[in-house]
């Protein structure tokens, strides 16, 4: 990408988050003390290699986005670590985290939020570019804002558009092109095309698959929609609750998927003839709080095959075969 990108070599993973741990407190009283807690995320680990996209998966409030902006230092970690480039950067300052800022962006999942609307394309565009002092004269800038607009699909004229006078797909291509400005090596993608029609969603993320190939970029895809994961991912983790059920590289995940939550997931996804399948799994159940979740498993209380082991001991996320590793005392019984 850029010589300027904060580097350690070509090879290994890129990012890495390690027993990453994300704790809300919630407050109550006269005095605004801690009473409780919601355990969004408890103990994540996982790599991410370059030039690869990594899907995180789950139900809504799973943890998942969370995940996304603890990695991003958008918010706090309760406790564990993240790594990219092997440098740990969970613990710097704002000024020290600034060449990571750079490396590092995020597309979110509402293109319209996203982008304020006070602002011109233009504005909004060249803003990394003058917080990286990526190009010094404004007349660059420019030249470089209608470049992004032209590499994402849009017309280099529109720079002096508001964001309302856009679709939603041409806002979150937008978007799109302001994480881009900065010449990220990693972009978190989160939920990224939920928001869109169904045939806008194929739109940018074949404008996703373009641009990392042509970039060689990094991506965390973040969604709960398995057909759009599917096309997209090279590997596919699982969380429910808070925390990682499986991960495996994709054709594994979607041809022999081991834990029960990713083959009730799995389940779920649309035919085209539903009535051709018979192994469809229904999850009984809500999904527990995540103020009190279950001890042991956190999937037991759904879980068709749960035993007592289940209600006592966590299952550790382990290898079952080449590149897959799964959270179950009992995946021996899902194969």
């Amino acid at each position: 990408m850029n010589e300027d990108h904060v580097q350690t070599g070509n090879t290994g993973p890129l990012v890495e988050v390690k027993n990453v741990v994300k704790h809300f407190p919630i407050t109550g009283g006269l005095f605004g003390r801690v009473v409780n807690k919601v355990q969004a995320v408890d103990d994540v680990s996982f790599t991410i290699n370059r030039g690869e996209t990594l899907a995180l998966v789950g139900e809504s409030g799973c943890g998942k986005s969370t995940v996304g902006r603890c990695i991003a230092r958008l918010t706090d970690l309760t406790s564990g670590e993240v790594h990219m480039s092997g440098k740990r950067i969970d613990n710097l300052s704002e000024s020290a985290l600034k060449p990571y800022r750079k490396q590092l962006n995020i597309v979110f999942q509402d293109p319209f939020s996203s982008l304020n609307p006070r602002k011109t394309v233009e504005g909004l565009i060249a803003e990394p570019l003058r917080n990286h002092a990526i190009v010094k004269s404004a007349k660059e800038r420019r030249a470089r804002v209608a470049d992004l607009l032209e590499r994402v699909g849009l017309a280099g004229d529109m720079l002096h558009r508001m964001p309302h006078q856009f679709s939603g797909g041409q806002r979150q291509r937008i978007g799109i092109a302001r994480a881009l400005a900065s010449e990220p090596d990693f972009i978190i993608c989160d939920e990224a095309v939920s928001a869109l029609d169904v045939s806008v969603q194929a739109q940018i993320i074949n404008l996703l698959l373009k641009l990392q190939r042509e970039l060689d970029l990094t991506l965390l895809f973040i969604s709960h929609d398995l057909a759009v994961v599917e096309h997209l991912s090279n590997r596919v983790a699982v969380m429910y609750l808070g925390r990682l059920m499986e991960i495996a590289d994709r054709d594994t995940l979607f041809s022999s998927p081991r834990h029960p939550y990713t083959q009730a997931l799995l389940s779920a996804v649309p035919l085209p003839d539903p009535a051709r399948r018979s192994d469809r799994t229904i999850l009984k159940g809500d999904v527990p709080n995540p103020i009190d979740p279950p001890s042991g498993c956190r999937f037991r209380t759904r879980c068709p095959i749960a035993t007592e082991i289940c209600a006592q001991q966590r299952p550790a996320l382990n290898e079952v075969a080449a590149g897959q590793l799964v959270a179950c005392h009992h995946v021996g019984d899902t194969a």
